[in-house]
C-alpha cells in the first residue's frame, strides 16, 4: 500500500492532504474523502488505505487548512463521550467559517488534484463523507456533476433545513448515484421524506438508509459511537456503491 502526505494548492492557500493507493503500479478510480468534524487523523488514514485496498486512489484533505495542518486542534486517541462536546465546541468555529462558497472552491482544487495524478484513472470519481464531510460530499457532487458518478454519506450533519442553502436544495443538479448511511438519530421521519422526494423528483439513483442500533458518528473507531456492525455495513454500502458507478471508467458519465 503507497500513502503520503501531500499538499494542494487551492484559492484559499496549499491544503495539506492525505493519499492513499494500491501498490504494483496502475491506474486507479479517484476517491474523494472528507473527514468528520474532527478532522484528518489516524483513523482517517487507516479508513483511507483500507478503501485504497479495494483498488481505489483516495484523497483525504484537511478541511480546517486555512488554520493550520491537521489536526488543527489537539484530538486524543480516543473521543470519549466525556470530552466529545468541548472538542466540538472548539471545531465549530471553523466548521462556520468553511462557508458553501470556499467548499465549492476547495472541492474543485480537490477535483483537480486527483485529474492531475499519474495514479489517477481519467473519468469520474466517487466523493464520500462522514458527519459534516457528508455535506461537503452532497455540495460537491451537486457543483460538478460532470465529475463524480458517485457520492456516499454517512452519519451526516444536517441535510435537510430551513436555510436557503440547505443541501438538499442542490439535489436538481446531482448526476451521481447516491447512498446515505444514517444512525437513529441522525434526521426525522420528516426530513428524510423531504430528502426522498427531492431525490425522486430530480431522477437520482439513490438509498438512504437507516443503519440500525447505531449512533451518530458510528464508523469511527477512535470515538464511543463507534459501531462494528455499522461499519461493516458502511463499507459494504461503499464498495457496492462505487462499482455499481465504475468511476474513471470513462471520461463523462458512463450510464
Amino acid at each position: 500500500m503507497n500513502s503520503e502526505m501531500v499538499r494542494i494548492s487551492t484559492p484559499g492557500g496549499d491544503a495539506d492532504a492525505f493519499v492513499a493507493y494500491p501498490d504494483g503500479g496502475g491506474h486507479f478510480p479517484g476517491v474523494l474523502l472528507y473527514s468528520d468534524a474532527f478532522g484528518p487523523r489516524p483513523v482517517l488514514k487507516t479508513m483511507a488505505r483500507e478503501l485504497a485496498r479495494h483498488g481505489y486512489y483516495v484523497l483525504v484533505p484537511n478541511i480546517y487548512y486555512r488554520h493550520g495542518e491537521a489536526p488543527v486542534v489537539e484530538i486524543p486517541e480516543h473521543v470519549g463521550e466525556d470530552i466529545r462536546g468541548t472538542l466540538i465546541g472548539t471545531l465549530m468555529p471553523f466548521v462556520r467559517e468553511h462557508s458553501v462558497e470556499r467548499i465549492l472552491r476547495d472541492a474543485g482544487a480537490y477535483l483537480e488534484f486527483l485529474a492531475q495524478q499519474p495514479e489517477v484513472r481519467t473519468g469520474t470519481v466517487g466523493v464520500v463523507g462522514y458527519c459534516i464531510g457528508s455535506v461537503l460530499a452532497l455540495r460537491t457532487a451537486a457543483a460538478y456533476p460532470e465529475r463524480v458518478d458517485a457520492v456516499a454519506g454517512f452519519h451526516p450533519f444536517t441535510l435537510v433545513s430551513d436555510a436557503p442553502d440547505s443541501p438538499h436544495l442542490q439535489v436538481p443538479t446531482l448526476t451521481a448515484r447516491v447512498h446515505l448511511g444514517l444512525a437513529e438519530t441522525d434526521m426525522t421521519v420528516e426530513q428524510i421524506a423531504v430528502l426522498e422526494r427531492a431525490f425522486d423528483a430530480a431522477g437520482v439513483d439513490h438509498t438512504v438508509e437507516v443503519y440500525p442500533g447505531t449512533i451518530h458518528g458510528f464508523t469511527m473507531s477512535d470515538t464511543d459511537a463507534f459501531d462494528s456492525a455499522g461499519l461493516q455495513r458502511h463499507w459494504d454500502r461503499l464498495t457496492g456503491l462505487l462499482e455499481q458507478a465504475q468511476i474513471g471508467v470513462e471520461a463523462g458519465r458512463t450510464g
